[in-house]
């Protein structure tokens, strides 16, 4: 069954129960729990599950989405939104198509090199992330679980036909000559720099009068303006064959190393949970707090590069 746009509803009888959606205050003040050394030890023991967030890429200069108390900064698109007008998807892909261009140049920093490292020494096993980025594959991680999809390919709604964004991103161009210009011209003169407003999911901010002129690319099989990210939008369902194959991978891991991540949102806490279920270890490192911090057998406030970098000297790599 289809809406009366084309675009066939969220099922969560197919796709699952859990939506990206929650929102949840995280208290401002933090206390470790274990030490750095307990860290070492803990991974040295192999079978490691990287669960990876936002803030991990931060440091590679894509912003995370929340603020130190978990709260959002800015709100994204949700599914909802997009599905139900073309105005939405002009408007998503207007403010995506400038966005792109400083999310796609970003390269994996020093954690995510770590984290490939660790993964090649036999510490660590698959990584779920929960960013949409590619950086840890662009470090040479392998057996990487994209729980949210991927930014470097888009999805018909219509007709379910596959594009990459490399050649998404050059349609748009064609169609929209001139646009790029116009967008640093109104930059300019308020004094705005577009670099420094980029998001997790590669949108930006854009003025409206700049969005009405944008031709918002259309599908080559169908011809419908119903393109998507491949990406898990807020209020969209993560499919329930992934969410399984996290669970098992979790319920076999030797440990559940988080980095990054507020788990503000079930579709990452949920395998926390899970975890201390099933009397797996967690592990978590970020600076702020988490959603998870009660579940945790260790838990570090610490920026990731330079914590991650010391682990692995201290793992002896």
């Amino acid at each position: 069954m289809q809406q009366p746009n084309g675009i066939p509803p969220q099922s969560t009888a197919a796709t699952g129960t859990t939506r990206l959606s929650t929102t949840r205050t995280l208290p401002l003040e933090t206390h470790d729990l274990g030490t750095f050394e307990d860290l070492v030890d803990l991974v040295s023991g192999g079978g490691v599950v990287v669960l990876s967030g936002a803030g991990l890429s931060t440091e590679s200069g894509i912003p995370d989405y929340r603020g130190p108390d978990g709260t959002r900064r800015v709100e994204p698109m949700t599914y909802g939104e997009f599905a139900g007008s073309s105005e939405a998807r002009r408007r998503y892909w207007a403010r995506s198509y400038i966005g792109w261009q400083r999310f796609n140049a970003a390269e994996p920093n020093e954690g995510h090199r770590v984290v490939t490292d660790l993964q090649q020494g036999g510490y660590v096993g698959p990584v779920i992330t929960q960013n949409v980025d590619g950086l840890h594959q662009a470090a040479g991680a392998t057996d990487v679980v994209e729980l949210h999809g991927s930014l470097d390919r888009a999805v018909c709604l219509t007709c379910g036909e596959y594009t990459s964004r490399i050649g998404l991103h050059e349609r748009m161009t064609q169609a929209n000559p001139g646009f790029m210009e116009r967008f640093a011209e109104a930059a300019t003169a308020v004094g705005s720099q577009w670099g420094e407003q980029v998001r997790p999911d590669g949108d930006i901010v854009l003025a409206d009068a700049l969005v009405e002129s944008f031709h918002a690319p259309r599908c080559l099989v169908c011809g419908r303006d119903t393109v998507k990210p491949d990406v898990v939008f807020f209020g969209e369902s993560v499919p329930k064959a992934l969410v399984e194959r996290c669970f098992s991978l979790v319920e076999a891991a030797g440990a559940v190393l988080v980095l990054g991540s507020s788990l503000s949102v079930m579709s990452g806490y949920r395998f926390v949970r899970r975890a201390h279920q099933r009397d797996v270890p967690v592990a978590i490192v970020t600076r702020s707090a988490t959603r998870g911090d009660g579940e945790a057998t260790l838990r570090l406030h610490a920026p990731l590069g330079p914590t991650l970098t010391r682990l692995r000297n201290g793992l002896g790599h």
